[in-house]
């Protein structure tokens, strides 16, 4: 290993020089508008590595795009994906050629669904080669927005009872079995389906479509929730809101795109952010009794590569399982988009280039 900054490492010539990739091309159904692709393997620039795609997520931000409906939407065409595991097989200028064959996640929020990526250095995270990499990838975006909302907005403390809606999904899966990890009692909303395997994440299952939500909640934890974690927004906050209880949090990490026409990317998010500011102005009025809410959004940060490196330890160690709802081939990326418009499955899809 060199102690300077080297000249790029320029990898051996190989029969995979070329790069496979995903393509969205515009908004609509994901058979029609993911597409695959080829062209030239990327060259690392300055400051950046060539990583080969072992996993990439496939998430909620990707459907958001495919409706034009995510707040920070590249333009059409671009290759989705949010975060992924590889190694690096190639360094640029100014980057030391340490990292050649390292493992490493990375979360490019998009670009990743592809065989090669090339993204910046300074944003890798060590990946422990022992970690299976679909679960690995299954904890950066989604086990980072988990551990940062619990750990870092959320004022809990073991004993509480918290309630996580969507408790089936990639998110919410991770984030049940944090909660239940640090002693908390876990509600958990998700459709009749996934009960079992709610309750087999150690909450207790709640059918989000049942009539007086907060009543029902209110009936299992009588003073109310210490934090509610909501992926849906909408008005669906108001009763959120209404289940805290005294000094609670509630946390709106998302915002369903259903009954949206595509190009309205701010309109889902419209709510969460007035109720936002209404309840901080009530609070600094004292009209809250304790209780707040925050909006959250999961990026690149001081945090961030400390908060994935705990997670990837705690997953070594057994205490966290990443649900894995299917593994696909890059060529089946618009299945895996289609599953999670339909909802029907538990945890995180994976494509594995």
């Amino acid at each position: 290993m060199t102690t300077g900054v080297p000249e790029p490492v320029k990898p051996p010539a190989a029969a995979d020089d070329t790069n496979a990739f995903v393509r969205m091309t515009g908004s609509g159904d994901p058979e029609r508008h993911i597409v695959i692709g080829e062209g030239a393997r990327p060259v690392a620039g300055r400051g950046k590595v060539v990583v080969r795609v072992e996993a990439a997520g496939v998430s909620y931000a990707e459907v958001q795009m495919l409706g034009h409906l995510h707040p920070f939407p590249p333009a059409f065409p671009f290759v989705p994906g949010y975060d992924l595991v590889g190694r690096v097989v190639e360094t640029g200028p100014g980057v030391t050629d340490r990292y050649v064959g390292e493992r490493v996640a990375a979360m490019p929020r998009h670009g990743a669904w592809a065989r090669y990526l090339e993204t910046p250095a300074r944003t890798l995270v060590a990946v422990p080669e022992e970690l299976d990499a679909a679960a690995a990838v299954a904890l950066i975006t989604n086990g980072v927005t988990a551990w940062q909302m619990l750990h870092r907005l959320a004022r809990v403390r073991p004993g509480d009872t918290v309630l996580v809606h969507g408790a089936g999904g990639g998110v919410g899966s991770l984030l049940t079995q944090l909660a239940v990890h640090h002693g908390l009692r876990v509600l958990g909303t998700a459709s009749p389906g996934k009960h079992e395997a709610v309750r087999a994440l150690g909450a207790e299952p709640l059918d989000y479509r049942t009539p007086g939500l907060p009543d029902v909640v209110r009936e299992r934890a009588p003073g109310g929730v210490r934090a509610v974690f909501d992926h849906i927004g909408g008005r669906g906050l108001d009763e959120s809101w209404a289940m805290l209880a005294p000094g609670g949090t509630l946390v709106s990490y998302d915002s369903s795109v259903a009954g949206y026409e595509p190009g309205q990317w701010f309109r889902p998010h419209v709510p969460a952010l007035r109720r936002t500011v209404h309840r901080w102005v009530a609070r600094r009025l004292g009209l809250t009794h304790g209780r707040r809410m925050s909006m959250y959004y999961v990026k690149p940060g001081k945090d961030f590569g400390a908060d994935l490196a705990t997670l990837f330890r705690l997953a070594a160690q057994g205490v966290l399982r990443p649900e894995i709802a299917a593994r696909h081939p890059l060529d089946a990326a618009s299945v895996a988009v289609r599953a999670l418009l339909d909802g029907r499955t538990v945890g995180k899809h994976v494509l594995l280039p």
